[in-house]
């Protein structure tokens, strides 16, 4: 298990961005699970401007392959007098991997309050709960689990999880990467349709929605939701939910999935 804190701290600083290696801990096959990609990419968009608002959206692109030794990078294309954009750019041998658009932007007064819709009024793990931690040399290694059957009283769907999730190493970390290197630690939704039979799935896009300008959780428990209601000719699209251990909705969530079989 290797914290973020730790990959950070071994990072080389280097002109908007820095040098990391990802360890093979953090893997999902050959290349870096998408949840630390994005957040080592947050962590550099806030490094590059001063007092930065809130973040409000991540729309991300996973290109290629990222392994061992990556190069991240952020770039400022605009800051208004509401919003700041910050590109970040991650390389790695095999070239560009990974691609992502962040949005910061302050709360202001406003005539619209609608909120409550996406409470989830379920209960964290106990301390004694049987908990699912993943092997030494798989991504999953750095997380805890625990598996939900149904949704209150609602059956999942047959594409859906519904999973408590928390990091075993947080270590000193802005609590929006926190949300961003454990909001795609999800399989995705399509796999279960594939039963015991194992087909090779990819992560192409996933845009995030952030709903509360200062995330924070009990325990470090954090609820996912994934579900797909549409996957046809090797392509699924899955809405993706973000609770913490109150139930407030956290972030809200789209990812495109590639299915190779």
């Amino acid at each position: 298990m290797t914290p973020i804190a730790d990959i950070l701290a071994a990072a080389t600083p280097i002109a908007n961005g820095f040098r990391a290696t990802v360890p093979t801990d953090w893997l999902q096959g050959r290349t870096a699970y998408g949840g630390l990609s994005s957040a080592l990419a947050l962590h550099a968009a806030q490094g590059i401007e001063p007092d930065l608002p809130p973040l409000r959206s991540a729309q991300v692109s996973f290109i290629g392959p990222l392994a061992g030794e990556i190069t991240v990078t952020a770039t400022k294309l605009r800051r208004g007098r509401t919003a700041a954009f910050i590109q970040v750019d991650i390389t790695a041998d095999a070239g560009l991997g990974y691609r992502a658009m962040f949005v910061f932007m302050g709360g202001h007064p406003s005539r619209v309050d609608l909120q409550g819709g996406l409470r989830k009024p379920l209960l964290p793990p106990a301390a004694d709960a049987k908990l699912y931690t993943g092997p030494d040399d798989f991504f999953t290694g750095n997380f805890n689990f625990l598996d939900l059957k149904q949704d209150g009283e609602r059956p999942l769907g047959e594409a859906e999880w519904l999973r408590w999730a928390r990091l075993r190493g947080t270590g000193a970390i802005d609590p929006m990467v926190e949300v961003m290197a454990i909001g795609d630690a999800l399989p995705p939704a399509a796999f279960k349709l594939f039963g015991k039979d194992f087909v090779p799935l990819s992560s192409l896009t996933w845009i995030v929605n952030l709903l509360i300008p200062t995330p924070r959780t009990t325990d470090g428990w954090w609820l996912l939701s994934a579900r797909s209601d549409h996957a046809v000719e090797g392509g699924s699209s899955q809405t993706m939910l973000l609770w913490n251990a109150d139930g407030e909705p956290v972030a809200q969530a789209m990812q495109s999935v590639a299915i190779f079989g």
